[in-house]
This record gives structure tokens, sequence and C-alpha cells, in this order.
């Protein structure tokens, strides 16, 4: 069994001195205050000593128009996709609101047929003519109501809600 006397030096038992190997020392370089790296290669050090501010400021310009670049290309993509979108759902609702009118006017006529012979064709008419007028009525009563609270919102400078027609 072997007999330590100091931390450094181990006696075996057959009598010779055996020394421990060194601790391992430390090799890397100490933390550069320019590049914050542990163990930059001498190259990058000198690199980093020699650039200047004006280098610093060079890089973040371009960094910066890089960033403006991507930005830009990503908001003219976003912007095509929308107005593709805007296109589509303006042509749909379009035809949609065709369709509708020619649906009205189909059940406007229908139920001038259905009525005649209940109050004869003019009054079946008027009753028509009035349940659509009076419906169109309560319709762009509604409409504007919502543009004036839109209109009193975008405008209103004081935190109080809109007033109601």
């Amino acid at each position: 069994m072997a007999v330590q006397e100091d931390d450094s030096v181990v006696r075996p038992p057959d009598g010779g001195t055996m020394r421990l190997p060194e601790p391992p020392v430390d090799t890397q370089a100490p933390v550069d205050p320019v590049e914050g790296l542990r163990g930059a290669a001498p190259e990058d050090a000198d690199r980093a000593a020699k650039r200047s501010l004006f280098d610093d400021f060079e890089a973040l310009f371009d960094d910066a128009r890089t960033y403006v670049d991507a930005e830009l290309s990503y908001q003219k993509s976003r912007a095509g996709f929308v107005a593709d979108r805007l296109k589509k759902a303006v042509a749909f609702g379009l035809v949609g609101a065709y369709f509708g009118v020619l649906a009205t006017v189909a059940l406007a006529v229908g139920l001038i047929i259905a009525l005649t012979p209940l109050i004869t064709a003019w009054g079946a008419t008027a009753l028509v003519v009035i349940a659509l007028l009076l419906i169109a009525f309560l319709l762009i009563r509604r409409a504007r109501q919502a543009w004036n609270e839109l209109s009193g919102a975008m405008n209103s400078t004081e935190d109080e809600p809109a007033q109601n027609d």
C-alpha cells in the first residue's frame, strides 16, 4: 500500500519515488473584451484589435440594410397575397349580390302573382312594393346609425360613446 508524504510524491511499495502528473494548466486564452470569446485564435484577436468604430457602424448599417430588404420583401409578398384575396372577395361578393337582387325580384314577382287573386293585381303590387320599401328604409336607417357610430368613434377626442340617432 502506498503512503503519501505530500500531494506530489507517492512512495510505491518497492521504495522508489514516483511523481504524480502535474495538473492540467489552463491553456485557453483569457476572455477577449472585443470578441468576448474564450480561446480565440491569435489572428481573430489581431483582427478585433484593428477593427474600428467606423467598421462596427458599417457592419451595423449593412445588417440594418439586410433587415430592411428582407422586411420589404416580406411586406411585398404579403401585400400581393392580400390584393389577390381582396380581388377574389370583391368578385364573389358582387356576383353574390347580383344573385341576391335576382332572388329578391323573383320573390317580389312571385308574391304579386300569389296575392293577385286575393287583393287584385294593383293591390298585390302596392302591398309588395310597400313591404320592400319598408324593409329598405329600416336597413338604410340601420346603416346610417352604424356609419354615425363609426364616424363618431373616429372623430371623437373624448372618451364618451357616440350619441345614437
